[in-house]
């Protein structure tokens, strides 16, 4: 949610930032409704006070048995009140009118995010890691023999498409991967892990900013919850309507839980394999921290989902994504993207975002520098830490072998009970 005063204040700066985002000037339809909501505010109090006045004036010279035309009172009185219900109403419209606009308006970019149009225009800011010179052709990850148990067929039978059910080995490779990035994110990053619903009411969606404007891109309950897209929404929102003491941040969580997409702009893209699904299993950090240091938690949170691919010995690059691709709640995001020798490319597997102060306006969350200080409001962070099943899908395809096995990640040995392939039968040895 964006600050009024700071509209008012300088409007055509406001515009300058949104264009940057390639969203049109809306400072003059914005300033217009404040305007007209402004004054309907002062003409209610001016005939709020007029109409005390006459109440205490009638009551008075009554009081001192002075000459009252009583019926003129009451049709003043009258006249009044009808005036102020019309106000009222006007001023609730209004009021409903400027919320609307300025919830559906995006963040505003920081100052040194690169200007672009999409992610062709994206800044790779490094890589790491050397990509894997491999005797064969290296396949796709639902071509590799030994994640042969990845099952689309029976998810289409359950579910529909875009879903997979994993067996024996790979689903506990996956179960490793899992738990292998809660415990580093606990132990060596020292995030708190919290275990949240992934069914939240509408106000907690509207909080992280999925709601109004994505609605379609989530999926909602017969009776009313929604699942959530992503930890970052409850996480996020479990300090809404809250004012915490200063000496309490940086606020470090994680998460792992099952997350759920409609991919309703998604159409056609990724429709083979488990990279794009409806429903899928991702780590989550979010952070809490005053804007003073909210720059440097990012480049931390950044460094955090480094370390788990580096861990994983997966290269990767790192990508500073322009003004036209970043997130609605997003004034700056960092993703990194994996190497997929399968597709020959790097992908996306974590977007580390600072939200600054947009999303703790839309839900309340506040701090104080002192006890006796005026609450101020918190910058909220988030990222993955990564998403499970795209590191999945990097560790088979970056790690498979000519015969059809997968080599197991040093860092994930001890959750396989000591294995180092996965063989092309799709068991642990």
């Amino acid at each position: 949610m964006h600050d009024i005063k700071k509209i008012r204040n300088d409007p055509k700066k406001f515009d300058q930032q949104l264009k940057k985002r390639n969203v049109n000037p809306l400072s003059s339809s914005i300033l217009k409704i404040d305007a007209k909501r402004r004054k309907n505010i002062e003409s209610l109090e001016i005939l709020k006070a007029s109409v005390n006045s006459l109440s205490k004036d009638f009551g008075r010279n009554k009081s001192l048995g002075k000459s009252i035309n009583e019926k003129k009172f009451k049709e003043e009185i009258q006249e009044k009140k009808i005036k102020i219900s019309k106000l009222e109403d006007e001023s609730q419209k209004l009021e409903t009118d400027l919320k609307t606009l300025l919830e559906n308006i995006p963040n505003i970019c920081s100052l040194d995010v690169p200007e672009g149009f999409g992610e062709e225009d994206n800044v790779e800011v490094y890589k790491w890691g050397g990509i894997k010179k491999m005797t064969f052709d290296p396949k796709q990850h639902f071509n590799v023999p030994a994640a042969s148990d990845i099952d689309f067929k029976s998810a289409a039978k359950i579910s529909g498409s875009r879903f997979s059910v994993l067996l024996g080995g790979i689903a506990t490779l996956h179960r490793a991967i899992s738990q292998f990035m809660i415990d580093k994110h606990i132990k060596d990053h020292e995030l708190k892990e919290v275990s949240v619903p992934v069914l939240v009411k509408d106000n907690i969606m509207y909080g992280t900013g999925q709601l109004p404007k994505f609605s379609t891109e989530s999926y909602k309950t017969s009776n009313g919850w929604w699942l959530i897209p992503t930890a970052e929404v409850p996480l996020t929102n479990l300090m809404a309507n809250s004012i915490i003491n200063y000496e309490e941040l940086p606020i470090r969580l994680c998460a792992v839980t099952q997350c759920f997409r409609s991919e309703a702009g998604s159409a056609g893209k990724d429709t083979t394999g488990m990279l794009r699904q409806h429903q899928f299993e991702k780590v989550e950090m979010v952070t809490f921290s005053s804007p003073e240091n909210s720059t440097k938690e990012h480049l931390r949170m950044t460094n955090c989902a480094e370390n788990i691919l580096k861990e994983l010995e997966l290269p990767f690059r790192k990508v500073e994504l322009c003004s036209g691709d970043l997130g609605f709640s997003s004034k700056k995001t960092y993703d990194l993207e994996v190497w997929l020798p399968g597709q020959k490319k790097y992908r996306e597997i974590s977007s580390i975002s600072n939200c600054g102060d947009f999303q703790s306006r839309r839900m309340n969350a506040r701090y104080r520098q002192t006890p006796e200080s005026k609450p101020v409001f918190l910058h909220t962070l988030n990222g993955s830490g990564l998403a499970v099943g795209r590191c999945l899908i990097a560790v088979i395809e970056n790690n498979q072998t000519i015969d059809g096995k997968i080599e197991i990640p040093k860092c994930l040995s001890k959750y396989l009970f000591g294995a180092k392939y996965l063989n092309k039968e799709g068991n642990l040895e």
